[in-house]
């Protein structure tokens, strides 16, 4: 071999282990974008709601708001997507203590009042011991796992364990890692991302209606992965396509809110479970 030749290959290979590297030691920040908000900052939302605060077994802290309404017909548990911190996220709930339920949001690690160090498998076990408290408030028939784009996965997961009584998805990913090979087909992701997200195992071992909401334009987490996580469980998705709507703008369209009554308010049946368009 010529020795330019090899000169480039090793060149090649440098850079590429370089560039796996780089996405495994970083890749929090690429995939997380948080506000951390100080432990003294106060909430303030034109509803009623109270902050709850959850110490963890390593000493970690996660914060939470809790909305309440009078005689609600249960609660809405929502894992929020990957920005921001519930400050802003808490808006949302105006869309479900309107439909007569009360609502708690909470932030994970590194986001908002929240800390400790984030992890996948902390990710799960944060909001599995939150649902656990919420599950001494309710009994679980009254329990409403919802999950919006990176929190749907931590949502099928906590669906997976429990048995509430649905699962809404709110522009999911068929998985983290299939999401992210869409953009990093290149990296031998299999084993540098520690993120995966298995949503497409955690929905089978999910014995509750499964709702899952996507807007036919979203360009982040394609409609067609929707579409996939329904296929996988057709006894009991229903994929709601809300036309037009793209990645961030669901609530803006009527029928997203038309769906979601009808969904709380259990006017879709179990056995109602073909494709609503």
């Amino acid at each position: 071999m010529p020795e330019w030749l090899y000169i480039i290959l090793v060149n090649i290979v440098i850079g590429y282990t370089a560039l796996c590297a780089i996405f495994y030691f970083l890749q929090d920040y690429f995939f997380f974008r948080p506000e951390i908000l100080p432990k003294q900052f106060e909430y303030r939302y034109p509803f009623p709601f109270s902050e709850v605060n959850f110490e963890m077994e390593d000493g970690s802290q996660i914060n939470g708001i809790h909305f309440k309404v009078p005689n609600a017909k249960g609660v809405v548990y929502y894992l929020k997507g990957n920005s921001r911190s519930i400050k802003g996220w808490g808006k949302f709930a105006r869309d479900f203590v309107s439909k007569g339920y009360d609502f708690f949001m909470f932030d994970y690690r590194g986001f908002g009042k929240s800390s400790g160090r984030r992890t996948e498998q902390n990710l799960y076990n944060d909001a599995q011991a939150v649902y656990k408290w919420l599950s001494t408030l309710y009994p679980e028939d009254q329990i409403v796992i919802y999950g919006r784009s990176m929190g749907s996965g931590i949502a099928a997961r906590i669906a997976s364990w429990n048995k509430p009584k649905m699962l809404i998805l709110d522009a999911p990913y068929f998985s983290f890692l299939y999401q992210v090979r869409r953009y990093g087909f290149w990296l031998p992701l299999k084993w540098l991302l520690r993120y995966q997200l298995r949503s497409d195992q955690f929905i089978k071992k999910v014995t509750c209606p499964i709702y899952i909401i996507h807007g036919n334009k979203d360009r982040l987490i394609s409609y067609k992965q929707g579409k996939m996580l329904a296929a996988l469980v057709p006894d009991r998705a229903t994929l709601v396509t809300i036309d037009g709507a793209y990645h961030n703008n669901l609530p803006e369209f009527p029928a997203y809110h038309e769906h979601l009554y009808d969904i709380l308010h259990d006017i879709y049946a179990p056995a109602q479970l073909q494709q609503v368009a």
